[in-house]
């Protein structure tokens, strides 16, 4: 029977924009509100992420720099990704959360998981918050989870549109975390070239399959089925992480991909099966981006339904 996990915390409202941005609260809450129909997900909250648990993933450095900005009260990074009296708490929530359900799932306890938190994350490199993300959820999760649990291979799975160019660049020299990413090119963060593929001991271990612009599901699934697929068979990992943002959908306002609600149930589906094959149907997945609320709602809807087995 399929025990699938959610993981999200009210901590994780308190990170808000001065004024009108796309990457605010009401993103979870209409994600909490899509979960309500769930009701046999297994339910936690978030712990928070300790300083030492942050390190596995960046510089010493990036955390003094956020209990810096936490100290100063509210800051802006940079164009995109602002601060305030709660986001540091909201980021130790995302990533204690993503660790709490890497730990869970290893253990059997469930199996699988989607972590419902914010800030995202994938953006934020070894030693940069940036482009709506302050610590980077999924890189240290696959960390955490070849540092405390003795995992050797984690292959990270990133469908939002735009590219993870944080967790490429934190795993970019290390072969034992693979990075796939699909995502729209050109777009923010101008990252993400099909020849950046790792270097010294993570070369080939990187693979961007960049779509262009109004790509559909068609395409993103051919793209899984004929280059992912087989790259994390290649790869044999022991488990599987997905950095699920729902901005390829098609009426996301900050993309022009064109993937509808059902797709994501259909990447989700083709991950699982591989886990099945792979690694026990060992998968947690952590939010990433999704900015028109009615669509991340849904997409969200989608992707945990087929978690469950639907």
């Amino acid at each position: 029977m399929t025990t699938t996990g959610c993981i999200t915390h009210d901590d994780c409202l308190l990170h808000k924009p001065r004024g009108p941005h796309p990457e605010c609260p009401a993103r979870l809450e209409s994600v909490h509100a899509a979960l309500e129909s769930h009701g046999s997900l297994a339910r936690a909250e978030a712990p928070e992420a300790s300083d030492d648990q942050i390190r596995l993933a960046h510089h010493p450095g990036h955390i003094e720099q956020l209990l810096t900005l936490e100290a100063k009260g509210t800051a802006q990074i940079d164009a995109d990704t602002y601060f305030g009296p709660g986001s540091l708490r909201a980021a130790r929530r995302a990533a204690g959360g993503s660790l709490l359900a890497v730990d869970r799932v290893l253990a059997g306890t469930w199996s699988n998981a989607f972590v419902a938190a914010r800030p995202p994350g994938h953006h934020a490199e070894r030693g940069r918050s940036m482009g709506f993300c302050l610590a980077n959820n999924i890189a240290i999760a696959a960390a955490h989870a070849r540092a405390a649990r003795g995992i050797e291979r984690v292959f990270v799975f990133d469908w939002d549109v735009h590219h993870g160019n944080g967790t490429q660049e934190i795993f970019y020299g290390d072969g034992g975390v693979f990075y796939a990413s699909l995502h729209e090119s050109p777009l923010f963060p101008h990252s993400g070239r099909a020849s950046e593929r790792g270097e010294g001991d993570g070369a080939r271990a990187t693979l961007n399959l960049p779509q262009p612009a109004g790509a559909t599901g068609t395409e993103w699934l051919r793209a899984f089925d004929e280059t992912v697929l087989p790259a994390m068979q290649a790869h044999r990992p022991e488990l599987i992480l997905i950095s699920a943002g729902f901005d390829a959908h098609a009426e996301d306002p900050l993309a022009n991909t064109q993937l509808a609600t059902e797709d994501f149930a259909q990447l989700t589906r083709r991950v699982l099966d591989a886990a099945a094959e792979l690694c026990e149907g060992r998968v947690v997945s952590v939010l990433e981006g999704g900015y028109d609320l009615r669509a991340l709602a849904a997409s969200v809807d989608a992707h945990v339904g087929a978690l469950q087995g639907g």
